[in-house]
């Protein structure tokens, strides 16, 4: 029952700290001599909005936390689906084993459409939303590949295909 009632304000409390503890350790990282944008931008800018996102949580529920108890009620709370949950941190594994040796567009391509299908509802799994997936899939994995190669200028693990794009 505890974390039903305060599980938002717990969570957002833990990425609150796990944001603040991410950017001081990206200050750490050492400052890049050649470009601007060093090691250190890209977890900045996670942790940042983590940050304030896990904030706005803590904030939002303490402030209805009123409403919320008087809400609550034991039937009317589903109970987690703990085999999509280990299934989820599995493939999110095997996808930080995979990326270097393997490479982030293979990898990617092959992640992100099973951790959609993981996560999406029983009754959206048609050959139509299946489509939609690989077509976001492809898409997104494409736009952050260039947006790294082009915007900011940072190489990602090419693994066992080295593309010259």
């Amino acid at each position: 029952m505890f974390f039903k009632k305060y599980g938002d304000i717990v969570v957002g409390v833990f990425f609150m700290a796990l944001s603040a503890g991410m950017m001081v350790m990206a200050k750490m990282l050492p400052k890049s001599k050649v470009m601007e944008i060093g090691p250190d931008f890209m977890p900045m800018v996670i942790g940042a909005i983590t940050f304030i996102l896990a904030a706005i949580l803590t904030v939002l529920n303490i402030k209805n936390m009123k409403m919320r108890t008087a809400e609550i009620d034991e039937s009317s709370i589903e109970d987690c689906d703990y085999k999509r949950v280990l299934l989820s941190a599995l493939l999110v594994l095997i996808y930080v084993f995979v990326l270097q040796p393997v490479g982030f567009l293979v990898s990617t391509l092959v992640y992100l459409p099973l951790q959609m299908l993981v996560l999406s509802p029983d009754d959206q799994r048609g050959k139509k939303q299946m489509i939609q997936l690989l077509v976001i899939d492809v898409i997104f994995t494409l736009v952050v590949f260039f947006l790294f190669r082009y915007g900011f200028k940072i190489v990602l693990p090419a693994g066992i295909f080295t593309i010259n794009l």
